[in-house]
């Protein structure tokens, strides 16, 4: 563990080459492409709202999406990483506590579209790669902290401070330091790949191909934001590469709005995505209602919050039938009560942790 947390440091300290930061290699193109396009738009705009990030949406040349549908695999959960969620090797409920904590402080604070999506994308891969000591509750906690924390430094201009971040009935507080080790983790074992290519990088360009090379409409990139954010519940879409559920929702989005036919709209990505994969996750889409509140010719909705687009009820689950130890208080204490519990119970715990 030390080792691992001194190339970490190391890491940090090095990286001074955004290009390293983003994709872990000097000659990464998708990592100098995103440099060249991104500084100057990063300084003038924040992903606050959905509206506000539907406008600065990047429409991305072919050869560029072509490059990042090579190297989306670096971006995604180890390969059985849905096997061992299926088969019970890795609780599923510790993933669906962390979503629903997520979910809860993305609201709170406003967070955009994009953000929430790296929070658990972040998750997804590092509990795919990293085994979680068992019995150690403050840690589950810890982690969903950190990933929302990281994808907020990302993606956010304003960034809320560490203890500022713990809200919504976390049942401990954490010193920032102790964040920060977690951050590192995650950063060491997720390779500092933090840019991740998501079903955003590609959906604004798959719209535009169905569409008949037509700049995507505004109304359209704002259904389709929302049924990528609506993939995030449960596990079934872990399955699918980003550029597949991309294709998969932009096809949906486009037919059930347009008048596009099914064929027409899937032999227009053909090049770029395997169609019988794109069939599958569309059925998917289907079968999981996602497009239930879709209407040909409808007015958009457009949520107050980007997390209004999850269902809540689909992210929540019955604590009392868990065999894993919630990480949220039942009720609400104040921020000193729940400092004092975690000192008498986890803070040796927790200070064994920081010096490994």
């Amino acid at each position: 563990m030390a080792a691992s947390m001194n190339s970490a440091i190391s890491s940090l300290l090095c990286a001074e080459d955004n290009n390293i930061i983003f994709c872990n290699d000097n000659n990464d193109d998708v990592g100098k492409w995103y440099v060249k396009n991104n500084q100057s738009s990063q300084e003038n705009h924040s992903f606050l709202g959905e509206e506000t990030f539907v406008a600065v949406m990047l429409l991305q040349s072919e050869d560029c999406v072509n490059l990042m549908i090579e190297k989306e695999n670096q971006h995604m959960p180890c390969g059985d990483y849905l096997d061992k969620l299926r088969n019970g090797k890795l609780d599923i409920e510790i993933r669906e506590q962390i979503l629903d904590w997520i979910g809860k402080v993305h609201s709170h604070f406003n967070f955009g579209p994009l953000c929430l999506y790296l929070s658990v994308n972040y998750l997804d891969r590092f509990l795919s790669a990293y085994d979680l000591p068992k019995g150690k509750v403050w840690m589950i906690q810890l982690l969903a902290i950190a990933c929302l924390s990281l994808a907020a430094k990302m993606e956010e201009t304003i960034v809320p401070l560490s203890l500022d971040l713990q809200t919504k009935e976390a049942r401990f507080v954490f010193e920032a330091r102790t964040i920060q080790r977690m951050e590192l983790l995650i950063l060491s074992t997720l390779k500092w790949r933090m840019h991740a290519i998501t079903p955003f990088t590609f959906i604004d360009y798959f719209i535009k191909k169905i569409n008949g090379d037509q700049i995507a409409s505004r109304s359209l990139i704002t259904k389709a934001v929302k049924v990528i954010l609506r993939t995030l519940k449960g596990i079934h879409f872990l399955e699918f590469k980003h550029s597949e559920i991309a294709a998969a929702v932009a096809i949906s989005v486009v037919v059930k709005t347009e008048t596009v036919c099914l064929e027409k709209a899937i032999s227009a990505l053909v090049q770029q995505v395997q169609k019988d994969r794109v069939n599958k996750c569309i059925e998917l889409i289907q079968e999981s209602s996602l497009l239930s509140d879709f209407d040909k010719g409808s007015t958009p909705f457009v949520p107050q919050s980007p997390i209004g687009v999850l269902d809540a009820t689909c992210l929540s689950y019955k604590t009392d039938d868990s065999g894993v130890e919630s990480f949220t208080n039942s009720t609400p204490n104040s921020p000193d009560t729940k400092r004092r519990k975690m000192n008498r119970t986890y803070a040796v715990d927790i200070k064994e942790w920081i010096n490994e």
